[in-house]
């Protein structure tokens, strides 16, 4: 990480080690100053006079600092890289089951454990151009400037800042008109894929961000991607639907892309205090089997609020669980990348 990077991580630690701490400062007997300086990052000595240690690792203070450090400090954890670069189309014509979230949180984690990343926003609404912070109102140079204008991939594409190795090619409102534009384009359903093969730069991991619907915008990404990640949320509707995506996926495997199979599914939304949670992965682990990640990402207001101040869950509150959970994610997704034979399932 750069030095502006490794200081507004420490911010971050400290600020997640600042939270709900008025409880927890008579329990260890710390001054205030202390904290504020981050030595409750800390744990006691085993001659300490304060709590043992076994006490400070089940203190929330504590455990959510630990978490912080090691989600914002991951000096010496880099995961490991693709033998290939690996390009994801991000799926699901279902909204708000993640896709988003999961593209720029999935992107962040890879970026910040030493991946090269690049997240292309091909849904009109910019969400993920907004979790990343990035310019994105009408007319700027953007996804439908490569789709519909014919621009290079690299004249639209920004950098994120506050994380290295990360980099977003935004979405206008323009876009939305896209897929009337390209009916009459020559190999419209191809544009996408034509611009990255043109790209020079190199990517470990280009992550598409879809609509949620199966009109050209996706059929544009699934033909540009090798593989397809597709967010479930753990709810009733889960997998109303589903089968229409994983037939269109069979189709442009058939027609237009070979090589695309569905490779990831991640959980979202998981509240472990119903039964209906538990139900529902249970159902998917058992017809997508190893597909699915073991990682869950569970149902969290601080993942709903951190697009609100253009960051990632990651960025905005590195202790929290949301955060840890799309960290462990990504590194499930990175190290399935480095087991594949060369040329499976990548670019």
């Amino acid at each position: 990480m750069s030095p502006g990077s490794q200081d507004e991580a420490q911010r971050r630690i400290r600020a997640a080690v600042s939270r709900e701490t008025v409880d927890t400062r008579d329990m260890i007997s710390r001054p205030q100053e202390e904290l504020a300086t981050g030595d409750a990052l800390s744990p006691p000595e085993a001659s300490s006079s304060h709590v043992s240690r076994e006490t400070w690792d089940e203190l929330p203070i504590a455990s959510e600092a630990r978490r912080a450090v090691d989600v914002l400090n991951p000096a010496g954890n880099t995961f490991p890289r693709p033998s290939r670069p690996r390009t994801i189309c991000i799926a699901n014509q279902k909204g708000g089951v993640g896709k988003t979230t999961t593209a720029v949180n999935i992107g962040v984690a890879l970026a910040l454990h030493g991946l090269k990343v690049l997240v292309i926003d091909l849904d009109p609404q910019g969400n993920a151009s907004t979790g990343l912070d990035v310019p994105h109102h009408s007319g700027l140079p953007s996804s439908y400037s490569v789709l519909v204008e014919d621009a290079k991939l690299e004249s639209v594409m920004q950098r994120v800042t506050g994380v290295d190795n990360l980099w977003c090619v935004p979405a206008t409102i323009d876009l939305a008109g896209a897929e009337v534009e390209l009916v009459s384009v020559t190999a419209r359903e191809r544009r996408l894929e034509a611009a990255l093969d043109e790209c020079p730069e190199s990517f470990d991991y280009i992550l598409i961000d879809c609509p949620p619907s199966l009109g050209l915008l996706t059929v544009n990404a699934l033909v540009a991607a090798k593989e397809v990640l597709i967010p479930i949320q753990c709810e009733y509707y889960a997998l109303e639907g589903l089968g229409q995506l994983l037939h269109n996926v069979g189709l442009v495997a058939e027609n237009l892309n070979p090589v695309l199979r569905v490779s990831t599914i991640l959980l979202t939304m998981y509240d472990g205090r119903t039964k209906l949670a538990d139900q529902v992965a249970n159902e998917v682990r058992t017809h997508f089997k190893d597909d699915v990640v073991n990682a869950v990402i569970p149902r969290s207001v601080r993942v709903s609020e951190a697009p609100g101040y253009g960051q990632s869950i990651i960025t905005y509150d590195p202790g929290s669980r949301g955060a840890t959970s799309y960290v462990a994610a990504a590194k499930e997704i990175a190290e399935r990348g480095a087991a594949m034979p060369v040329g499976e399932g990548v670019a």
